[in-house]
């Protein structure tokens, strides 16, 4: 039987006398706001979203259902970029989002889509820095510290951890893993591991991909793949058309080459063909 309407209770939104919210911002039912939380106008938060105290959201934001803001994050704060003369960009962020403390997420420029753009089911550690228009996909974990420059792509269950930077315009592959403390300044193929100032490649993330649930023959697919790219004698060139010619079926092959020829800042190098680049330059 369905209920009339009247019988239905709707969770109110709670705001604390003490934060300012702007008159203009969009609140779902059962939001939360905290004690001294500032939200500016232009923002919108989806339904049980909890946003804690001493929070300041700036212009611009939107924000999905059901994320938990900790206390002193700063989300859509305008971008460290000097061209930047505070036109109407964006900082989208989607459902189930955690973000911790004193995280800060700043809105695009004008430079690309106008959009800083987080998707759902994402945890940012204490301390993460999410910098103007980079693009995160879902189910990221990003440790406390972790840093991402302007431009910066996280594809889907990638995991960055704590204290890592990355240098502007890289992009991350989907379930690939970034160990802690590591520079990054070329862009990280999927499905693997990388760590080290700069980082290297040091084969797939197996235990991550196992956790994931992919089956032995998916790995060793993708293990095939990773060792004709960047394990031959060949050039990543030459690699990439004879992975064309030995695995023109397979998905994950398709996803290392697709992610090779869209690349902009160049691919991090496997740490043993590094070594042996590095030992050829010095004779």
């Amino acid at each position: 039987m369905v209920k009339n309407t009247a019988d239905v209770k709707i969770p109110q939104v709670r705001i604390h006398p003490t934060a300012i919210v702007h008159p203009g911002v969009e609140l779902d039912s059962g939001v939360e706001v905290g004690p001294y939380t500032t939200i500016a106008e232009g923002v919108r938060i989806g339904k049980n979203t909890r946003i804690g105290p001493h929070v300041v959201i700036d212009k611009w934001v939107e924000i999905g259902i059901s994320c938990d803001i900790f206390q002193f994050s700063s989300i859509g704060a305008p971008p460290q970029d000097l061209q930047y003369k505070g036109e109407k960009t964006e900082t989208i962020i989607g459902d189930n989002n955690v973000v911790r403390e004193f995280v800060t997420i700043h809105r695009a420029t004008t430079k690309e889509n106008r959009k800083t753009t987080i998707g759902n089911n994402n945890l940012f550690m204490a301390y993460v820095h999410i910098a103007h228009d980079c693009e995160i996909g879902n189910d990221v974990i990003m440790a406390n510290a972790a840093t991402l420059a302007g431009h910066v792509i996280l594809e889907d269950h990638a995991i960055v951890g704590g204290l890592v930077a990355i240098h502007q315009f890289v992009r991350i592959g989907t379930y690939c893993l970034i160990g802690g403390m590591s520079a990054v300044n070329k862009d990280i193929p999927p499905y693997v591991l990388a760590v080290g100032n700069r980082a290297t490649l040091f084969g797939l993330n197996k235990v991550g991909l196992k956790r994931q649930g992919f089956s032995r023959n998916e790995i060793n697919e993708m293990k095939k793949a990773y060792n004709i790219l960047f394990r031959s004698s060949t050039s990543l060139s030459d690699s990439v058309k004879r992975l064309e010619v030995e695995l023109p079926d397979s998905a994950y092959a398709g996803s290392f080459i697709d992610f090779i020829k869209g690349t902009k800042r160049g691919i991090a190098k496997d740490a043993g063909r590094r070594k042996k680049s590095e030992a050829h330059e010095a004779d």
